[in-house]
């Protein structure tokens, strides 16, 4: 035993007034002297779906409870309900009888509702560019025939027919994609834990949802989803669920064993599959289960998905709007061209059919038609690896959003530490004892404190809502017993242990009332009673947490808490005597040495869990019916008073192993790292410290730092700003609330944040005050506390170890290690970086040197140099294997050392991007394919000043002579297309800092791109069909050189723009 840190007088035979003073009436109550009640309950609402959807959900629930009017399970007792269902509340089903029902009621599964296949195939064959390939696909069959008579061209018919091949591919991987979505959804829920603590054949163990009967008899508490319909047969007082997603409303409800209303979904005693409790517990027997629930029914008749836009798939809707934006601009323009000029100055130069050709091409030209089936592979390849690296994502999407995130909002227990807490020290007032010692206290201490470490032992069994896994009471070995139940329960609870019998302590007091822990009130609360036949006195000592000065009789409740120091120990009166002897009375002197111990403990990252109990003689309490009413908890609250301080416990839960890495990477990645917890402030800021997410723990700004009328313009972080003014600092939830608009907004700009002793409402006000000021913001987290929040960022992220709530509110869940948040990250930012890529690629070929031609033909006059069938061959063909080993490029390096993206700057296709495509390579491109092919025709003899402003087919041009000319067009566009390639792999990086050995895919794609275009162009089929040829060899070593060059013009730029990173090529840069 360590030495007391003061000395302290033994105060012995003081007469302690009020704490066995009987109480005659307690019907009128003290406000004053009243817990506050509004602290009880956690209303959670994680519903976004529309009204108007709510409403026709609504009217389709009203028919389908119709048939509910027959049940009467809400109607008659719970012995009556056991009975009906042959079971023991004692033994639970027998083997025998699970068999059987599970025979008869079949699994406890809902059918999948019908998907509705019609809906999905118009999303599929017009979604994304869809819609404009159908409309260029139906002007090419007008301009074939009727406007193509009376010689219809079969160049007509055959792009008409090749535009709905390629629509059809599209549709293809449309389908694919969503396909592959629903996949990873059900690899979800397959994955997810979802165990039940059942009562079966006398003992509880845990079975998957599934395999639930009728007639089970099953444990719900705080945080977990109702599994089946259940009638509740044993409840404590701050039983609730929360039921938004069946009925819409966010209020909780409370739970109850007797009936309170005659409508089955109504009644308290009744509660329905698919809700959560997010307060307390209960035991409740499963009456009805699969299709046969409440939830099974609605289920059958409407669908609860809800549908919202990622950042990603905002982005490429984005980008196919400006895509169709700028096509039918210059489609329009052509038009108007024509109507003015053309038709008018050359009326025999294009007519009504050839204008919509035109048209035509000029959406071929301007769509990358290959992007869908990039985007589409893209994801899929990357939810095949998150999901190696156990990590589910709710859409595929959802992972570029991680990559955007800027504020990283973390739980403390349970995700950043291990969730495995044990008791580190024990102290009684401020005499402190290591957990080495605890047994030596009790087997060689003095008889005084042998007592007192008894009555912490016997208080945190009896105020314990953990339970041992089939508990014995002739079981000898207690070492390795498995208990369920929250971390500090189970720490609390296995140390009772170690020093006298749980299980015989709790045998001893019967519960009469239960208040759960929550976040909000931070301390749990229980009323009990003798268990008749146990005699008040063992061995000449009283039962255990009971001493002789107690003057307990058998008509008396003991009543014990558990909490937090700071809000018991108002509470409080008296503490124990280290020295034995009657309680110390609590002056503010003694009350300061006990706030000691805890900050001394909480410095070193400890719990502190403060133990009281006292003992309660009321004959309202001895002679009331219904224990669970409101009003029987008012009257328990009325003696939150008086309290006995029993002793404090430290609790460690040590860091995971992979909290500093992670951190630490995080903090590269230009992501600010917080902690969000419930915890007191020093506990809460030495974790920090530990885990590397405060730098200097002593040297952190409080809510005194933050000015009230700051001066000057307000301060914006920028990890990139050397000492940066506004560092750390620690801001618990009381402080929160003082806060003033300025405050707040300075809050938010600093580097690095703790918020400590918050409650669930205050983290959701933090997530949503961060997305106020422009930051896309992650949470993480496991508990019912933290769904709101989890719902409310732009990226939620749930343990896998976690509630059933906190994992149906989070967009992603972390099966695996903490650690894999990093590979989220990483992949996230490498999926934006890689698509972008991908764009860029597409452009030049696939948009601006397509459409180069077309306004040739138009504006001078001269022959379309590329056709509308090398066009989409250039799109769906040779562009699609470069542009998809382009998704499956690896991250460059500094990936994770570069600021995060600005989601309302930092676009997929920004005008830095469009202008480099269009200006600097889509324009050396097109320049190139020209010139090429004016030179075969000048060689023909044809040169270009008897093309151009001829607004007419020259005499001797055959077909065949400019069907090799448009192939000379499209193989300079294919091979220079290497150099795009090759150059667009890196953003900054050059060809020897990011090798092409790192990407296996990108030499095998460029020459697949030219054996494509090959194959096109050599079979006589596609050569009288499509009109392509084959070339001359100079025309297919001569481009090459072209795609060399650009690749080193490019690899120029690259070079300027690292060592100048502040200069005109840099600002440019995309």
């Amino acid at each position: 035993m360590s030495p007391p840190s003061f000395d302290i007088e033994s105060q012995s035979g003081e007469k302690l007034p009020g704490i066995t003073a009987q109480k005659q009436d307690v019907r009128h109550f003290k406000p004053e002297a009243r817990f506050p009640a509004e602290y009880r309950t956690l209303s959670i609402h994680v519903d976004d779906g529309s009204s108007a959807a709510k409403g026709k959900q609504g009217e389709k629930r009203k028919v389908a409870v119709k048939e509910l009017s027959t049940l009467d399970w809400h109607k008659i007792s719970a012995d009556d309900v056991l009975s009906r269902l042959s079971v023991s509340p004692k033994t639970g089903l027998e083997a025998a009888q699970v068999a059987r029902n599970l025979k008869l009621h079949g699994k406890n599964l809902i059918t999948p509702p019908k998907s509705n296949i019609g809906r999905k195939l118009l999303e599929w064959v017009l979604g994304g560019f869809g819609s404009l390939l159908l409309a260029a696909s139906i002007v090419c069959f007008i301009a074939w025939k009727p406007l193509g008579n009376p010689d219809p061209q079969a160049s007509n018919l055959a792009l008409a027919v090749v535009l709905l091949l390629v629509l059809a591919v599209q549709a293809v991987f449309n389908a694919w994609q969503d396909f592959s979505t629903s996949r990873v959804m059900a690899s979800i829920k397959g994955m997810l834990p979802s165990d039940v603590l059942v009562l079966r054949d006398s003992a509880h163990i845990k079975v998957e949802a599934k395999f639930l009967v009728p007639g089970d008899i099953i444990t719900v508490t705080m945080g977990e989803k109702v599994p089946a319909d259940l009638r509740l047969i044993d409840v404590s007082t701050d039983l609730q669920f929360d039921r938004s997603i069946l009925t819409g409303e966010s209020d909780a409800v409370s739970g109850r064993v007797e009936k309170t209303d005659d409508n089955f979904l109504e009644t308290k005693n009744i509660v329905l599959q698919g809700t959560h409790c997010v307060s307390g517990s209960g035991v409740g027997v499963v009456i009805q289960t699969g299709d046969n629930t409440i939830f099974g029914t609605i289920a059958k008749l409407s669908s609860m998905e809800a549908t919202r836009l990622t950042t990603l798939q905002r982005e490429l809707l984005r980008f196919v709007a400006i895509i169709a934006a700028m096509a039918t601009a210059v489609a329009v323009l052509i038009v108007i061209l024509w109507a003015v000029w053309l038709r008018v100055d050359h009326p025999g130069y294009i007519n009504v059919s050839g204008l919509l050709i035109d048209v035509v091409s000029v959406m071929v030209a301007f769509i990358p038609e290959g992007l869908p089936v990039a985007v589409t592979l893209s994801m899929a390849k990357v939810a095949h690896t998150l999901g190696q690296k156990k990590i589910l994502c709710k859409s595929l999407s959802i992972v570029e959003t991680l990559g955007s995130v800027n504020v990283l909002c973390s739980d403390k227990t349970g995700t950043l530490t291990q969730n495995v807490m044990h008791v580190e020290n024990l102290a009684i007032y401020d005499t402190a004892y290591e957990s080495n010692a605890f047994h030596a206290v009790v087997v060689k201490g003095e008889t005084p404190v042998e007592n007192n470490v008894a009555q912490v032992a016997a208080v945190g069994a009896i105020c314990n809502s953990a339970t041992f896994e089939n508990s014995n009471l002739d079981e000898k070995k207690i070492t390795g017993r498995s208990i369920v139940g929250n971390a500090t329960d189970v720490a609390i609870l296995r140390f009772s242990d170690s020093i006298s019998s749980a299980d015989i302590t709790r045998h001893r007091w019967i519960n009469v009332f239960r208040r759960n822990f929550n976040s909000k009130t931070k301390f749990m609360l229980q009323l009990s009673k003798l268990t008749p036949g146990t005699p008040i006195e063992t061995e000449e000592d009283p039962v255990a947490p009971l001493a002789p000065w107690d003057n307990f009789t058998d008509d008396s409740f003991l009543l014990t808490v558990k909490g937090a120091p700071e809000v018991l120990l108002p509470y409080c009166t008296h503490t124990l005597n280290p020295q034995g002897g009657s309680p110390i009375l609590l002056s503010g002197w003694e009350k300061d040495r006990i706030a000691a111990v805890q900050e001394k403990w909480s410095r070193q990252g400890q719990r502190v869990i403060l133990l009281a109990r006292r003992i309660v003689r009321d004959e309202y309490l001895s002679k009331a019916k219904d224990s669970q009413s409101e009003e029987y908890g008012e009257a328990v609250d009325e003696y939150m008073t008086g309290l006995i301080v029993v002793g404090i416990v430290g609790l460690m839960d040590p860091l995971k192993p992979d909290i500093k890495h992670t951190v630490r990477v995080c903090r590269d990645a230009g992501i600010r790292f917080m902690i969000v917890t419930g915890d007191h402030p020093t506990t809460a800021l030495s974790i920090a410290g530990q885990a590397g997410i405060i730098t200097d723990i002593h040297k952190v700004h409080r809510v005194t730092h933050l000015d009230v009328n700051p001066e000057g313009p307000p301060i914006v972080y920028d990890y990139e700003i050397p000492n940066y003014p506004l560092k750390s600092i620690i801001i618990t939830g009381t402080d929160l609330l003082t806060l003033t608009a300025p405050q707040l907004h300075q809050l938010c700009q600093y580097e690095e944040i703790v918020f400590a002793r918050t409650t669930p409402e205050q983290k959701l006000r933090i997530v949503n005050s961060f997305r106020s000021f422009g930051n896309c913001v992650a949470v993480t987290g496991d508990g019912v506390n933290d769904a709101p929040s989890l719902k409310a960022a732009d990226c939620g992220i749930a343990m896998g170890n976690g509630s059933d709530v906190a994992k149906e509110a989070a967009d992603l869940v972390l099966l695996g290690d903490f650690s894999s948040i990093i590979t989220a990250i990483e992949y996230g930012r490498l999926v934006f970086d890689n698509l972008k890529k991908t764009v860029l690629y597409l452009l030049p070929a696939g948009s601006f040197s397509e459409l180069m031609p077309i306004l040739l033909n138009v504006l001078i006059g001269v022959p379309q140099m590329l056709s509308n069938i090398q066009m989409i061959i250039i799109c769906v063909a040779t562009d699609v294997l470069p542009a998809l080993s382009l998704c499956l490029e690896p991250p460059e390096q500094g990936l994770l050392l570069r600021k995060p993206r600005n989601i309302q700057k930092d676009r997929l296709a920004n005008t830095k991007l469009i202008f480099h495509a269009y200006a600097f390579l889509g324009l050396i491109e097109s320049l190139c394919a020209m010139a090429m092919s004016f030179w075969y025709l000048q060689r023909k003899g044809f040169p270009f000043s008897s093309l151009a402003l001829s607004y007419a087919t020259p005499p001797g041009l055959t077909t065949d002579i400019l069907s090799k000319a448009q192939s000379v067009y499209f193989f300079t566009l294919v091979l220079m297309q290497w150099g795009n390639l090759f150059a667009t792999r890196g953003r900054k990086l050059g060809i020897f800092q990011h090798s092409p050995l790192l990407n296996l895919y990108t030499i095998p794609a460029a020459i697949c791109a030219l054996i494509l275009g090959i194959f096109f162009s050599a079979v006589p089929w596609f050569q009288k069909i499509f009109g392509t040829r084959l070339v001359p060899a100079e025309y297919i070593f001569i481009p090459m050189t072209f795609g060399l060059a650009l690749f080193f013009f490019d690899e120029i730029r690259k070079y300027f723009v690292r060592k100048y990173p502040k200069g005109f090529l840099a600002r440019i840069a995309w």
